[in-house]
């Protein structure tokens, strides 16, 4: 790679993650403002750490567990529920890569390298990981709302948890599909 190529790089790589950290930022404000009120309002300190402290521990599930999960082994039940739609307000969604493509327009937001493939692979499962965690700690806590009939702060969290953890967990496992399958192409 020469210097201008790794000057752009560089470009690229900086003006990327600022943009998947605003989305990044928006979509967490967004999504947990709501459930640390919950928490801090109407939940017992000790509940709450305790629910985390459960969510925590799946972040050690084996990758096994997630593939075990997958909801398809094809990409069609994903576009049927709308993952690719999801997937344009998403942090390295289509509208980030389409904005990055404006300045510089022979971007591609993934390569079909092997290491590459590899890497983006490896970081679904942390995605995915991440969200599964934080959908376990939101449904115990819609539980707990449930019991204590906070109907109303159940509904805004089961629809939160399923636009903030599992629409994106559904994204990672459609993401990795699509990686296998360009990973055999190139073999």
């Amino acid at each position: 790679m020469n210097l201008a190529n790794h000057e752009d790089f560089l470009k690229i790589k900086k003006i990327a993650d600022r943009y998947n950290m605003m989305a990044n930022l928006f979509w967490s404000a967004l999504s947990l403002t709501p459930i640390f009120v919950f928490c801090y309002r109407l939940m017992n300190l000790k509940l709450c750490c305790i629910f985390l402290a459960i969510s925590f521990l799946t972040i050690f599930l084996p990758r096994l567990f997630f593939n075990t999960i997958q909801l398809g082994k094809t990409t069609s039940i994903y576009k049927k529920i709308g993952v690719h739609f999801f997937n344009r307000f998403t942090q390295q969604g289509d509208i980030i890569n389409g904005l990055i493509r404006k300045k510089f327009p022979r971007y591609k937001a993934i390569y079909t390298s092997k290491s590459s493939i590899n890497r983006l692979l490896s970081q679904t499962y942390v995605f995915e990981k991440f969200h599964f965690a934080v959908f376990l700690f939101f449904a115990l806590t819609t539980l707990h709302a449930l019991i204590e009939h906070y109907f109303i702060w159940a509904l805004i969290l089961l629809i939160i948890n399923s636009v903030y953890n599992v629409y994106p967990i559904f994204l990672q496992q459609f993401i990795r599909l699509k990686l296998l399958s360009t990973g055999k192409r190139q073999l």
